[in-house]
């Protein structure tokens, strides 16, 4: 990489002193954080012992299987970008525009329009569908902006890394929004799944599964934009599709449960890439005076996801 072909401990150690300094000085705040966190994490796994419970054995390894495909795809389109070796800071802002159009696309097409579907079946109005899912957005938004909040940016920074803590707090929070998406995508091939009918999982598993090779690779490339090594970004890029088998067992599990729950986990997972790709990424990928490459990379990538999304789904 230009700069920075392997960032230094430093930089590491300074990203997180700026963490935890900003927790001790605003405890309220963390406490919140953090209690929301145990909320959402202890409804996942309500759900995951349910589905293991009261899941007919069928169901439950079909849902697996699935969202087994999806960990699959994940992990090769990871392996894809391994060939990459320096990049230079112009194919760096292009590159991430790319992966933010895929997000935004994903976030429209693969989120938010399903989330309104599936609530819309629940409360059998539009009003009602649509407010569930603000809800959900409104959710994600908050949990990245206190993620962003304890984070040091560039006019906080007072060790040797400087602008560079602010480029990986940016990249960071997008990889986190991806990973945050996986698990409601788990979700639909569970719920796919849930009646154990294989005419509707099938169809659906394979679009999420063929949808999640590009996601794979877009984890690798952002990593790699902040110098992380290639064996590093792969290995974290992997990690993120585990979210996909837990998500698959989640969703059978809220099938017959709280089903709710579904559509508001699509809003917040949209809520948070949205976000993150207004206030992180486009300001990083525009910050080096590349904003064309970057809106024609943004574009790219919307159109891949958006045919993606809609041809296959």
């Amino acid at each position: 990489m230009d700069q920075s072909q392997s960032l230094p401990n430093s930089l590491y150690a300074e990203l997180r002193s700026g963490w935890a300094a900003r927790a001790r000085a605003n405890p309220l705040i963390t406490y919140g954080l953090l209690a929301a966190a145990a909320v959402v994490i202890g409804l996942l796994i309500a759900s995951i012992v349910y589905a293991l419970r009261n899941g007919h054995s069928v169901h439950l390894n079909y849902a697996l299987l699935g969202g087994g495909a999806g960990f699959a795809t994940t992990a090769l389109g990871a392996l894809l970008t391994a060939g990459l070796r320096t990049i230079h800071v112009r194919t760096q802002d292009s590159m991430l525009g790319f992966t933010a159009g895929m997000m935004l696309a994903a976030s429209a097409f693969s989120l938010i329009l399903p989330g309104l579907e599936a609530a819309e079946g629940i409360f059998g109005n539009a009003p009602a569908a649509a407010f569930t899912v603000v809800t959900g957005l409104a959710l994600g938004v908050l949990l990245m902006l206190g993620l962003d909040y304890f984070t040091p940016h560039e006019h906080e920074s007072t060790g040797p890394c400087g602008p560079d803590c602010e480029r990986l707090n940016r990249v960071w929070l997008f990889v986190l929004a991806i990973i945050l998406h996986n698990i409601p995508e788990g979700m639909a091939i569970g719920v796919s799944f849930s009646a154990g009918d294989l005419g509707v999982g099938l169809p659906l598993t394979s679009a999420i599964a063929i949808q999640d090779i590009p996601e794979g690779m877009a984890v690798v490339l952002a990593l790699r934009v902040v110098g992380m090594s290639m064996f590093g970004a792969v290995l974290v890029a992997i990690a993120s599709g585990l979210m996909e088998p837990l998500g698959a067992l989640v969703g059978l599990g809220i099938s017959s449960g709280f089903a709710v729950a579904y559509p508001i986990s699509l809003g917040l997972a949209a809520g948070a890439m949205i976000f993150v790709v207004s206030h992180e990424v486009i300001p990083e990928t525009h910050r080096n005076g590349h904003q064309t490459p970057a809106t024609i990379g943004l574009m790219a990538g919307f159109g891949v996801m958006m045919f993606l999304d809609t041809a296959l789904g």
